[in-house]
């Protein structure tokens, strides 16, 4: 646990990456492998993790990200996708790599999925789209906290124009929307932000005892 202490005091939102440094093969299949276990409600897993390679590709993303210098920058930008208006395609879809994956039959877990259509599909729509972006939030913390053990840094990022991502990305056809951004790489030494103290509320200000 000390370590993970200090892997979060060392993590920190990287302003300036440096562009001659990439994350190896290796490191990206094991941040991969992080953001895939990642807990998430129901075990759904409601979203894509998209990796935007094409150098193209995020140089139209920039001026949609606030011009944010990272978005090119940066050895790789990640983006989060949560899936639209789920339904009972999603939750069977899960059912079936459950029964596969457990060598079980459906007989038994019929009365499960059945209580979870009727939670998540009586939602309203706009309320189910809201429950399926939070769960990128889960699988985000899986690969801030991966990637510091492996001193990769990773700056997330809210400070982008959704509708923007999803028109350039296409993300509509495929029944997806941006929710987070991430990119990951290594910091520049000219980063002066690596150097600022790190804030954080106290513990007597941040936790309650009831």
């Amino acid at each position: 646990m000390s370590n993970f202490i200090q892997d979060a005091n060392w993590r920190y939102a990287t302003k300036k990456f440096d562009t001659s440094k990439k994350v190896s093969n290796e490191d990206l299949a094991t941040l991969k492998e992080a953001i895939r276990l990642s807990s998430s409600s129901y075990g759904l897993q409601p979203y894509k993790v998209i990796f935007v390679e094409n150098p193209e590709l995020r140089a139209k993303l920039q001026p949609v990200s606030w011009g944010q210098t990272q978005i090119v920058d940066a050895s790789h930008l990640i983006v989060f996708a949560n899936v639209t208006n789920i339904g009972e395609t999603e939750i069977d879809a899960y059912f079936k790599n459950l029964t596969e994956t457990r060598g079980v039959s459906m007989e038994g877990l019929q009365g499960y999925s059945d209580f979870m259509k009727s939670k998540i599909t009586t939602l309203p729509e706009e309320a189910r789209n809201t429950w399926t972006s939070k769960q990128t939030y889960l699988a985000l913390g899986n690969l801030l906290n991966a990637a510091a053990e492996l001193k990769i840094d990773v700056t997330p990022m809210e400070g982008f124009e959704p509708e923007q991502y999803d028109e350039i990305l296409g993300l509509k056809k495929l029944g997806l929307h941006a929710s987070l951004v991430a990119t990951i790489g290594y910091r520049h030494e000219e980063d002066a932000t690596q150097h600022y103290v790190k804030v954080r509320k106290s513990n007597e200000e941040l936790f309650l005892n009831l």
